[in-house]
Parts: structure tokens; C-alpha cells; sequence
């Protein structure tokens, strides 16, 4: 895969917009080869967003060992808005600025208030914008949730396993939904692609959204009525270009 700056994106044919562990980075290895490839040959017509938990310092190992390059990154649940120039995942500070205003410094605030909480193991990466915990759903008790809320923050458990403390109102949808409006994106021209929880305000935004096979039951539940989300059969990486192909975004690799 060959280094790419930042490019405009906003004319592109088509822009996958997708998650990475169980989406993009899931499936066979044959699927993601076809996946992959097909982005590279069609650099020209299709735009590339990573919308994951990840933070930056995974995106660049991940790409650096093979996996395309994407132009924009929204990363950390939402709260990161970048673009992605010279292997460098730069945020964008004007789409930032409201995330980082209603996230101030309740970083040491969450830190302190969820100390020893049962359930809760604190993850060592220091994110800007949020906190990160490891879950333990048996253990973990009420007061955790309540705790955040009467911060005025708001949390996310995803894949059963995880619990993030985010600023109010932010997550992945509304990141992604403010940065295809900066890139002036056509909408009907993205496919929002998930399969936990946490992939849930990307695939509600209203966005053409794909939940990929083996998703997360409690997120089929909430997408099921959605008229704008396409349910997969194939798993992960299949289960995009399944999307692509049933809702002729752009043309496929066999086509």
C-alpha cells in the first residue's frame, strides 16, 4: 500500500464510512483481500473514513502493516475528527472545538468519581476527549451509569466489554455526520458500516448504513426498524461489499 495525503473526498462516487474490529478488519482473509484491493484500484472514485474506538496510534500501526489507508479518521468513539496526511492522523481543530468544550477537563473528574468501581478496569491509553473502561457486566454495578450522568457526561457499553465516558452528545453518528457536511459529501454517496453498539448513533444518523453479518443482537434489535440500514448475511468485510453490491453504490469488482 502506497503512502496518500489528504485528498478532497467530497466529489467521490462513493465513501466508506466503517468500523473496524468485526467490520472492516473482519470476515476471511479472502473478503478482505477483495475489499481491499477493490479500494486501492478505485482510489479515483471511492473516499475511505475509519469511524472506530481506535485511537491514532493503532490506525497508523494498522496501516503502516498493509491495511488501505483511509483520507479521514473519526476515532476515539467520535471524539477524534481527523484527516490523514504524510502517516499522520491530524485532528481537524475546527470540528473539534465543540467536542472539546463540552469534554473540559473531565478527564481526572471520571478518573476519580469511577475509582474502584466494581466492573470497571481503567484502560492505560490516554485519550483526549474520554475515558475508557474494561467491563465486567456481572460485577459492574448501576451507580457506574449514574455516576456519569449526574456529570452531565454520557456512556457506552459495546460488545458487552467496554465502557466509554464521552462528552454529552457525542459518538460516532453525529462525528461522522459533521465531518461528510464539512467534506460537502454527498449523503446518499456514504455507507455507514458497523456491527457493535457502539457503531449504533453511526448506523441511526440517517446515512445509507450497512449492520455487517455477525452483528452485535442487541444492535440488530435497535436497526431493524431503520429502513436506511441494510442487514448482511456475509460477515465483516463480505458483509460490506454485499451492502455495496445489493445497493449499487459504486461498481464491483466482478462487474
Amino acid at each position: 500500500m502506497t503512502d496518500r495525503p489528504a485528498r478532497d473526498i467530497g466529489s467521490a462516487r462513493f465513501v466508506l464510512a466503517t468500523d473496524l474490529d468485526g467490520t472492516f478488519l473482519g470476515g476471511s482473509e479472502e473478503d478482505r483481500k477483495r475489499l481491499y484491493d477493490w479500494i486501492e484500484e478505485n482510489r479515483t472514485t471511492i473516499g475511505l473514513i475509519f469511524v472506530t474506538g481506535r485511537d491514532p496510534r493503532f490506525i497508523v500501526d494498522l496501516c503502516d502493516n498493509g491495511v488501505p489507508w483511509p483520507e479521514y479518521v473519526v476515532g476515539d468513539v467520535g471524539t477524534t475528527i481527523a484527516r490523514v496526511e504524510d502517516r499522520e492522523i491530524k485532528p481537524i481543530e475546527a470540528l473539534e472545538e465543540e467536542i472539546a468544550a463540552a469534554w473540559g477537563d473531565s478527564g481526572d473528574r471520571v478518573r476519580e468519581a469511577l475509582a474502584d468501581t466494581p466492573g470497571l478496569t481503567l484502560q492505560p491509553t490516554e485519550f483526549r476527549f474520554r475515558v475508557s473502561y474494561d467491563l465486567d457486566p456481572a460485577a459492574c454495578e448501576r451507580s457506574a451509569p449514574e455516576t456519569v450522568e449526574e456529570m452531565g457526561l454520557d456512556w457506552l457499553v459495546s460488545d458487552n466489554k467496554y465502557f466509554d465516558v464521552l462528552p454529552r452528545g457525542v459518538s460516532k453518528g453525529p462525528s461522522i455526520k459533521r465531518l461528510v457536511n464539512h467534506l460537502g459529501i454527498p449523503p446518499d454517496a456514504v455507507l455507514c458500516a458497523g456491527d457493535t453498539l457502539n457503531d449504533l448513533s453511526m448506523l441511526e444518523c440517517g446515512l445509507p448504513a450497512v449492520a455487517v453479518g455477525g452483528s452485535e443482537d442487541a444492535l440488530l434489535d435497535r436497526v431493524s426498524p431503520l429502513g436506511h440500514v441494510y442487514v448482511a448475511e456475509a460477515h465483516g468485510a463480505g458483509g460490506i461489499l454485499e451492502a455495496v453490491r445489493e445497493l449499487d453504490l459504486h461498481q464491483m469488482p466482478e462487474d
